[in-house]
């Protein structure tokens, strides 16, 4: 009986300790309170001109370019941030209605200076560029809006130029991401597409 006592007592402390380790490491969340280009805004408000060939700035976004059917990424062309700048962090976030939190749909960070344009369809990063956090967790690459209701929400994809580059851990952390990118934002810029439920769709 006392060795069943210990053997119940010993499992119970392990499992003591395996929740506090649990609850000391950070959760990849996927969401962020404000907009990147209003969190971290450009030194002296320099913009980059910001646009994608699948739709027009305010516009809504076409069900391909969402998870409801081919969660193909849109294409992004911007203009050439100012002198100094070393990389470009590309980053989507939907508002989500109540308006107090956003959700992260693509980051990708270190994005080499000398390139101001991704493909639509894109599969595989720029060379030396790294995917960050969004709402299926770290590392991860595009991920399109998934609007759970008929009202229509603004997802805003960013592009911000910076005098840095950023360190590969922030893949798995978004405000170790923020962290790194702040004072460092040389210009900024977005294009909107508003997104709802597909109507065709049945979850």
């Amino acid at each position: 009986m006392r060795k069943i006592t210990n053997f119940v007592a010993l499992g119970f402390t392990f499992g003591l300790a395996t929740a506090a380790m649990a609850q000391d490491k950070e959760p990849v969340d996927g969401h962020a309170k404000t907009l990147v280009i209003l969190a971290h805004p450009a030194a002296n408000n320099i913009k980059l001109s910001v646009t994608t060939p699948a739709y027009q700035n305010g516009a809504d976004m076409p069900y391909e370019n969402t998870q409801y059917r081919g969660n193909i990424f849109p294409g992004l062309n911007w203009s050439a941030g100012p002198k100094g700048t070393k990389s470009y962090v590309l980053v989507m976030q939907g508002v989500l209605p109540k308006g107090d939190m956003t959700s992260i749909h693509f980051t990708l960070f270190n994005v080499p200076a000398n390139v101001t344009g991704l493909p639509a369809g894109l599969t595989m990063p720029p060379e030396g560029s790294t995917y960050g956090v969004n709402v299926h967790g770290a590392n991860q690459a595009y991920s399109g809006p998934h609007t759970h209701t008929p009202a229509k929400q603004a997802y805003h994809l960013q592009v911000l130029a910076l005098d840095t580059v950023i360190d590969s851990s922030a893949k798995s952390n978004f405000p170790a991401l923020e962290a790194a990118m702040d004072g460092h934002v040389l210009a900024s810029g977005e294009v909107v597409g508003m997104s709802a439920k597909d109507p065709e769709s049945k979850e």
